[in-house]
């Protein structure tokens, strides 16, 4: 039997790092070398490494007879941000990666900082699903500073359209097979920040403001960063 999972222990705190850590080695790479030849070997790299452990995760909820309506198929929000950032990563797409962006920052974040595990390393669970959640957000990451890519104004429309339909289909799927993805009819059995909200429904236009404020949040950086670009130029037109 293994040691009962430690929110913010050592271990979960060396996987915080680590998902920071690599894409901040990697990224440098990745923009020296010409032909784009790393970075694509990288993008590769990660790509091919959320595809194992999706496999890896259904092998083992089948292999501990885990695997039900609730949990077998790809509803969570955390699924629709893995297959954008694999489209990304795998062919570089504007809307999929921007998508990936918001996704995994303001949910897939979430689930990094509160994970729905119950023991620590090396049970099989902490594996798959730390290393499936760190490396959304650690590629996300990588593909900024490693391979240029960022979000746009238009974006925010984009993903906010995308997630009200994320939510329609998710709501849709829990009302008939009387299941909670994306936490619409409950919230989550483990610690998260919903606990610290109402209880059902009131949380859920809670989480609505919540997630428009959150697409404001991660845009505000570049929003800041295109005004301090701009200002040479305003100062020549004056």
């Amino acid at each position: 039997m293994h040691d009962k999972f430690v929110l913010f222990g050592t271990q979960h705190l060396i996987v915080i790092a680590l998902t920071f850590a690599i894409p901040a080695v990697l990224a440098p790479v990745g923009r020296r070398w010409s032909h784009r030849r790393v970075d694509e070997a990288i993008r590769w790299m990660f790509a091919g490494l959320l595809i194992g452990t999706w496999i890896a995760w259904y092998w083992l909820f089948i292999a501990r007879n885990w695997l039900g309506p609730g949990n077998e198929y790809p509803m969570n929000l955390c699924d629709w941000a893995t297959i954008a950032l694999i489209v990304t990563l795998l062919r570089p797409s504007q809307i999929a990666f921007e998508l990936a962006y918001f996704w995994a920052l303001a949910g897939t974040m979430q689930g990094l900082i509160t994970p729905d595990v119950n023991f620590s390393f090396p049970e099989p669970q902490f594996i798959v699903f730390l290393l499936g959640h760190g490396t959304i957000i650690a590629a996300v990451i990588y593909l900024i500073f490693g391979s240029g890519m960022r979000p746009y104004p238009s974006s925010m429309l984009r993903v906010a359209g995308w997630t009200i339909a994320y939510a329609f289909v998710a709501s849709l799927v829990d009302w008939l097979l009387n299941v909670n993805y994306g936490f619409f009819r409950a919230k989550p059995n483990h610690a998260t920040f919903y606990d610290l909200l109402p209880d059902w429904p009131t949380y859920i236009p809670i989480t609505v403001l919540i997630g428009i404020a959150a697409i404001v949040v991660l845009y505000a950086p570049w929003f800041v960063f295109d005004q301090i670009r701009a200002m040479p130029r305003r100062q020549q037109a004056a």
